[in-house]
């Protein structure tokens, strides 16, 4: 029984400090970018969400920046970098949709990088500055059901730097949700780590057309 206490214990007992995700050690970036009909179609739509409203015209738009290491990753890291302002967060809407996103965002990942609150949403913007979105999806008129690697090579042949093992495409059912990009800390394009590249593995996903 005094073993079974003394095991018990020991699990119960907190991490030692240098166990922990420290802010500002990860090996590199995924840059995540949602598929903003299908959010809009499975989520937003519930939220009554401004983002989703017709006219908005959008596409592609971030859902985070995410440190990552070799395996696994970083979340809800301790920092000293004070949280941002409201403001600051809701400037973030412009890529993000949100503002509570941005918020999230910073809270869960952005946290773990090491940088200001500012400095991490500069990130953002810079690290979706620096992928062409291919021409093919901007305002997309009308649905459309496109394999996985078409989607793939869509990306590449738009930034001719990006390799088959730098990009996955995720699905939820039978619609697209993410394309995720793989980037070094400098926020060039990379390749995955191996835990990080799990493609859909749908034959087609469905495009929702831009709203």
């Amino acid at each position: 029984m005094r073993a079974f206490i003394l095991a018990l214990a020991a699990l119960l007992t907190p991490l030692p400090l240098a166990a922990r995700d420290v802010a500002g050690q990860f090996d590199y970036y995924v840059l995540a970018l949602s598929w903003q009909p299908s959010w809009c179609a499975s989520t937003g739509d519930d939220r009554d969400a401004p983002e989703c409203d017709p006219g908005t015209g959008r596409d592609f738009s971030v859902h985070g920046l995410w440190p990552q290491y070799e395996r696994g990753w970083p979340d809800y890291c301790n920092t000293r970098e004070r949280d941002p302002s409201r403001r600051e967060s809701q400037a973030m809407a412009d890529v993000m949709g949100s503002g509570g996103l941005a918020w999230h965002q910073w809270q869960k990942h952005g946290r773990c990088t090491g940088l200001s609150a500012a400095d991490y949403y500069q990130a953002t913007r810079d690290a979706l500055e620096a992928i062409q979105i291919p021409a093919v999806f901007d305002d997309l008129s009308r649905d459309v059901s496109v394999p996985p690697p078409i989607i793939e090579e869509a990306f590449i042949e738009a930034n001719p730097e990006l390799t088959r093992d730098g990009i996955t495409i995720s699905c939820r059912d039978d619609a697209l949700t993410e394309v995720r990009i793989c980037l070094t800390r400098d926020l060039q394009p990379r390749d995955c780590a191996p835990d990080a590249r799990r493609d859909c593995s749908r034959r087609s996903v469905l495009m929702e057309q831009v709203r």
